[in-house]
């Protein structure tokens, strides 16, 4: 298991990659996970923001490769 100072030696993408494995790992058995109160909260905002045509949906593969580019 890596402790924080050696994930603080991680480059940015590595640091990423771990992300989505834990993340992918996660959301394997959301139906334990309960949403927080907020993050209904937060949906509605978007759903409103995207009929109002303030949103832009992305596929899921572009949206990474978006985030990737910006954090790398």
């Amino acid at each position: 298991m890596l402790d924080t100072a050696a994930i603080k030696q991680l480059s940015r993408k590595e640091k990423f990659r771990i992300m989505e494995s834990i993340w992918e790992d996660l959301s394997m058995e959301d139906e334990l996970i309960e949403s927080p109160a907020w993050h209904k909260e937060a949906l509605s905002k978007t759903e409103n923001r995207l009929r109002a045509g303030q949103e832009q949906i992305l596929d899921w593969k572009d949206a990474k490769e978006e985030l990737r580019k910006r954090f790398e």
